[in-house]
């Protein structure tokens, strides 16, 4: 009795085919890279010393973890990923909520609440720094009738601003999707049941955005830990190291102090950090679901 056996074997690969160039292409741009970064990682490699390149195996590791400014970067990138998650969540879920209201104009609202999440990073960026944030024609001195040099006085806050803002309404369209997936029939018969708003939110609205909330925490999480493009028009991780997370940190030995070994040692590092935290995160999430993905 093999054949029948074999048919649903060969009749599966059959319909995997069409996917495999995509899968090839995805492991060549990212899988290859990436054990090469690892290969260098052996190596001490400076490219201002010609002929200096030789195996070191794990010192670029070792130093890695003995350098105290990628200690301070490593803090200072938990820092930023965690206020800035946190804050657009926050912003992101007051958002929602108001925009699963009824009311007139609410198209337009909601285009234009998207708006920034559509605009390039580096762009954003841009736009804060020349706009927002000058000391002499900002917006925001304008505002508050002040002259303050925000990129100056206050760089982490002025960059968190940033991309608090760029990426609020990712956090909003994630959590207004969850909100419109909860069934009107419960709210109602909380209502009928004499429940105020506080405690329908509470007992029935969070409940519901709970996975919707972990995902966008976690999706938040991985993009904002590589958050370059920011700190690199912005401050350029200054002044002095105050703005310098791990990506620009990593950017700086590669392509300022051209030492391919020690950054690639950092990325490796960097990767293995992000991967452990996105799994413990990932099986957290997945705590919320059954084994056929639906919810317990």
């Amino acid at each position: 009795m093999p054949t029948p056996v074999r048919r649903p074997a060969r009749a599966a690969w059959l319909r995997r085919a069409p996917l495999l160039p995509a899968l090839l292409f995805t492991v060549v741009v990212t899988q290859v890279p990436f054990l090469m970064t690892v290969f260098y990682s052996f190596q001490s490699w400076n490219l201002v010393r010609p002929g200096s390149r030789h195996f070191v195996w794990l010192r670029n590791y070792v130093d890695v973890f003995a350098d105290s400014q990628f200690r301070g970067a490593m803090l200072r990138t938990v820092v930023l990923t965690v206020v800035c998650v946190l804050v657009s969540m926050l912003l992101g879920l007051g958002l929602a909520l108001l925009l699963d209201r009824r009311f007139l104009g609410r198209s337009v609202v909601r285009t234009l609440l998207i708006t920034p999440f559509l605009i390039l990073p580096a762009a954003g960026a841009l736009l804060w720094k020349t706009t927002m944030f000058d000391p002499t024609y900002g917006l925001v001195n304008f505002a508050l009738g002040g002259d303050t040099d925000w990129l100056s006085e206050f760089p982490l806050a002025s960059v968190m601003t940033q991309i608090v803002w760029q990426w609020t309404p990712f956090m909003m369209l994630l959590i207004l999707a969850g909100l419109q997936a909860q069934s009107a029939e419960v709210v109602e018969a909380a209502q009928v049941d004499g429940a105020g708003g506080w405690r329908i939110f509470v007992s029935i609205t969070l409940p519901q955005l709970s996975r919707y909330l972990q995902l966008a925490a976690l999706l938040g999480a991985i993009y904002i830990v590589n958050s370059f493009d920011a700190i690199f028009l912005m401050t350029q991780g200054g002044p002095g190291t105050a703005t310098t997370n791990l990506p620009y940190y990593i950017y700086q030995r590669a392509f300022e102090g051209f030492d391919i070994g020690q950054s690639s040692a950092m990325g490796v590092v960097v990767v293995i950090l992000t991967l452990v935290v996105a799994t413990f995160a990932l099986r957290l999430m997945f705590r919320s679901f059954g084994v056929s993905g639906e919810a317990r």
